[in-house]
């Protein structure tokens, strides 16, 4: 996952709407029932994926109350805490 791309989702998500990251993170998973995708294509597509609900989940602390900042942190911090087990 890759902050920066998480970021600029939320700030998409806020300056249009949440169900556009949902459609897309859909769309992105039909994508990869596609059996002739290599694997390099399939971790792209996984990552973007990933990218996406990340921002969804921040978006969430962000409507219940978190500042943006502390939002972030906060899934990131429990992104690297679930790497490290």
């Amino acid at each position: 996952m890759k902050l920066p791309i998480i970021k600029q989702l939320v700030n998409f998500a806020e300056e249009n709407d949440e169900d556009f990251l949902l459609e897309t993170a859909e769309t992105l998973e039909s994508i990869c029932e596609v059996p002739s995708l290599k694997d390099e294509e399939l971790n792209l597509i996984g990552e973007l994926i990933s990218n996406i609900y990340g921002a969804l989940e921040v978006s969430n602390e962000i409507r219940n109350g978190a500042p943006k900042k502390e939002a972030m942190n906060s899934f990131m911090s429990r992104v690297l805490s679930s790497i490290d087990k």
